[in-house]
């Protein structure tokens, strides 16, 4: 060790008196790490940029340094452009400069493109890059260890696993986010770029202290405007606040643009003119931004156009935009999302998960070198679970790129905790088996698997102007995690979360433990109550994606089938006997897939279709394992709360209350999720859960069979996501409603707790009584508590609860709730629940 070492021991101290915080700094807080004396005497006393240029990475790495070591240690250190082998300096440069400059002949290992070399003896330290992006990214290594309390000693390498890490923004033109949960777009307002764009400076910094290289700030669903000469211009103003952070800006492409946007009577990409056309865009944007990363396009799938319209191959629409990229080295990332969502269910056979394969394995070598296959991880749509998506054996000679999603589009949108990393690694690590051999998914997308020249990762980040950035202080980590793991995706997941969590919030050795153990929790707590076993996420796909309604799944065009009635449950994938997607994989895997003792339970409901009755390696039953892991689930969920609420006064108070706000959210909507998985599944399949818990709610009051003054009883659709399938709602929008009872309880303290639904389109506010005592009131607010409201409907997306504790009642008191509407919003209410203490409803 060559400072004396943090003594965590000390930290809680220091967590009392921390400033509240609202989020924007993320990671990159740099937050005041106590320094004794010996400590000071060994700080760096100045820094050595050589060669560096305005506004260059190298220029933006001594300021960074100047200002962490200001933040972390009160410490003014100076900048200066030469000297090579001062002790108590830092120098960063690229490592051919240092040569050059400083006639080194130090042994520096060899260095990959944006690799770095990190060398920190005593107060002497090097940060030497193989171009300057990586210089600046061994500043933010250097900076992350002193944050987090580690002086050591250290001298090592580290290369990039692949050449592209990049991030897709989902934002329109008018300033909206598709799939977004955290405010408005932060690059885009009214059908142009914004004229502020700090926070896309301080969106580039971040990305950049994670080792990403470049974003598409524009939908998928690209609109052509984006390609006028003011936004043309716009782009440029965006590419040089995020230039000095070597983040490169690329876009999404309209494959209809020429006739949309360019005037022309075709968008055929073998036509001279259409070929004529893009070489023009792309030539004045690449006037503008030289250093422009590529396009990014979405074709011939869920609506958008593509080359299928004139019958050309998606190689040859796809190679139409890698030729006019080529003269500039940028790249032509291509969506394997593509998928006919209008295929019938009644076909046995019918399967959109053999869709990317059908598409694109005939076309394997038919696109340019510059071409990237981006693939979603698995090969139906960001699911809790799913298997590898197959395509990535089958292209051998196409370089490719695994898309994740940042943004927990099915996961529970920001307002759930899942810590997505495990989910990744899950498929990352998976072994392919390509011809018998070890063939990680990590290798083969990297491009070293089938030694291709191009490979690497993609993610959906929707960040907007709320202050977390994606809405939810606690979602930053799967940001963070994101880049760590596409820089090095053998990074541990738990070592990852705790770097962020050290940097994110404290060194508190209580505050590290309670969020690594909700964390790693999260993802196999959500899995259990949305939708496990291989089924996927049980929510509504003909919505919003977020809450259930798994009746959803079938009878639809879209293909994210579950195929179930009321004696079986599962797709049949088999190749013997049923969609043969099992045969997608290589051989080994496909025969362990085929084979039902073979499949794992955690895919069982993916490959096989099978009786409720069909014993699980546990031994039970696949519905008693539906119904256990449902309320397993939610406790664990429900567990989140008090785990957090022992962090009160070690974490500042905003970020604590906003984030139990959340957790309280979430512990209530996983009994949403809870109740209606299981009563959907109990009404279709007519077994009874053995432990008698699947609707028998002894501690509730529905809210129909209470006397209604004003109210009225609403069958809610679907079903299963109202208790009784029955709520109640004001009998008109501008009128309260009154719903009484008397209590049967016997006298106690008890959790009263409302559910209730909040719609968008209004904010209703209700009161709750005994007999005439306020116990409470509270607003339909989530589209300013949350950040938005899921639904205008009752559904299992509005529903939400609200917790009274430890209110004293005697058996005949009177419960009273007042709802007063607002807007479309009529005041709904579910049910009514007195619990005794420690009881999950």
């Amino acid at each position: 060790m060559r400072w004396q070492s943090l003594i965590l021991s000390i930290w809680p101290a220091f967590a009392a008196i921390v400033a509240a915080e609202d989020g924007s700094e993320g990671w990159l807080r740099y937050a005041s790490v106590p320094c004794n004396a010996h400590c000071r005497q060994n700080l760096p006393s100045r820094i050595i940029t050589l060669n560096a240029t305005d506004s260059s990475p190298i220029e933006t790495a001594g300021k960074e340094l100047q200002d962490g070591l200001q933040s972390i240690f009160g410490k003014n250190v100076s900048i200066v452009q030469s000297g090579c082998h001062d002790s108590s300096s830092i120098v960063i440069t690229t490592v051919y400069d240092y040569r050059r400059l400083c006639n080194s002949t130090d042994e520096i290992p060899e260095l990959e493109e944006d690799g770095f070399w990190l060398s920190a003896q005593g107060d002497t330290v090097h940060i030497l890059g193989q171009n300057s992006r990586g210089a600046l990214y061994g500043a933010f290594e250097y900076l992350s260890m002193l944050a987090q309390g580690n002086f050591s000693d250290v001298a090592y390498p580290s290369n990039p696993h692949a050449q592209i890490r990049w991030v897709n923004q989902w934002d329109n033109m008018d300033g909206s986010i598709e799939r977004g949960y955290a405010g408005p777009s932060i690059f885009f307002a009214d059908g142009k770029i914004v004229d502020d764009l700090s926070r896309a400076k301080q969106y580039a910094r971040m990305l950049s202290s994670v080792r990403i290289n470049a974003i598409i700030v524009n939908n998928v669903n690209a609109n052509a405007t984006l390609l006028s000469t003011a936004n043309m211009d716009g782009l440029r103003r965006i590419a040089d606040v995020m230039r000095p952070y070597g983040v490169q800006v690329g876009i999404s492409l309209n494959f209809a643009s020429p006739i949309d946007f360019g005037g022309l009577d075709t968008y055929d990409p073998l036509d001279e003119s259409v070929v004529s056309w893009w070489q023009d865009i792309t030539d004045q944007l690449y006037d503008r931004v030289p250093d422009l990363a590529g396009y990014l396009v979405k074709a011939s799938s869920e609506g958008q156009p593509g080359p299928d319209t004139y019958n050309r191959t998606l190689a040859e629409g796809a190679n139409l935009f890698a030729r006019t990229l080529q003269p500039y080295g940028g790249v032509l990332m291509f969506r394997a999302f593509v998928y006919d969502h209008h295929i019938s269910e009644d076909n046995w056979r019918n399967d959109r998960a053999n869709a990317a394969v059908e598409f694109f394995k005939p076309l394997d070598a038919k696109f340019e070198d510059n071409v990237v296959i981006q693939i979603k991880y698995g090969p139906i749509d960001f699911q809790v679970r799913e298997p590898p998506s197959p395509l990535f054996a089958n292209l051998r000679k196409t370089n490719v790129a695994i898309e994740l999603q940042v943004t927990q589009e099915y996961l529970g949108q920001q307002c759930h905790l899942v810590y997505l990393p495990p989910l990744w690694k899950s498929i990352t690590d998976f072994d392919l088996r390509i011809d018998n051999a070890t063939s990680p998914v990590r290798d083969v997308v990297s491009g070293q698997h089938f030694k291709r020249p191009l490979g690497g990762w993609a993610a959906v980040v929707n960040v907007g102007t709320n202050t977390t950035w994606l809405g939810s202080h606690l979602s930053m980590s799967n940001l963070y995690a994101y880049g760590r793991m596409a820089w090095d995706p053998t990074a541990d997941s738990v070592q990852i979360l705790q770097d962020w969590t050290r940097l994110t919030f404290s060194q508190d050795r209580a505050v590290l433990d309670t969020i690594t153990g909700m964390s790693m929790a999260s993802w196999p707590a959500y899995e259990n109550y949305s939708g496990n076993l291989g089924i996927q996420t049980l929510t509504d796909i003909l919505y919003t994606h977020y809450g259930p309604n798994p009746a959803s799944q079938d009878g639809n065009g879209w293909g994210q089938w579950t195929r179930a009635d009321g004696k079986y449950i599962g797709m049949d994938r088999t190749l013997w006997n049923g969609t043969g997607f099992s045969s997608q994989y290589p051989a080994e895997v496909a025969a362990r897939f085929e084979n039902i003792e073979t499949t794992p339970d955690n895919l069982l409901l993916w490959f096989h279709h099978v009786p409720y009755t069909q014993r699980l390696r546990s031994g039970k039953t696949v519905i008693q394992h539906f119904y256990d892991a449902h309320y397993t689930g939610a406790e664990t969920a429900h567990g989140f709360v008090s785990q957090w609420e022992t962090l009160r006064g070690r974490i500042d108070r905003r970020r604590y209350n906003e984030t139990r706000f959340r957790l309280v959210y979430q512990a209530g909507h996983a009994i949403v999720w809870r109740d209606a998985i299981n009563m959907f599944y109990y009404n279709l399949s007519g077994i009874p859960d053995e432990a008698g818990r699947v609707g028998h709610h002894p501690w509730r009051i529905e809210a129909e069979d209470m006397t209604l003054d004003g109210y009225v009883p609403y069958a809610v659709s679907p079903f299963e996501t109202a208790s009784g399938a029955t709520a109640i709602v004001t009998e008109s929008n501008s009128t309260a409603g009154t719903a009484e009872t008397t209590l049967g309880f016997s006298a106690g303290v008890y959790d009263l707790v409302v559910n209730y639904y909040d719609q968008y389109g209004g904010k209703s506010h209700w009161t709750v009584y005994i007999n005439d005592r306020v116990i409470g009131w509270w607003e339909g607010d989530n589209e300013d508590s949350l950040g938005y409201s899921p639904s205008i409907y009752l559904d299992g997306h509005s529903a939400t609860r609200i917790t009274f504790p430890r209110v004293r009642i005697r058996r005949g008191d009177r419960l009273r709730i007042v709802g007063r509407p607002d807007g479309v919003e009529p005041a709904p209410v579910d049910y009514v629940a007195l619990l005794p203490a420690g009881l999950v409803d």
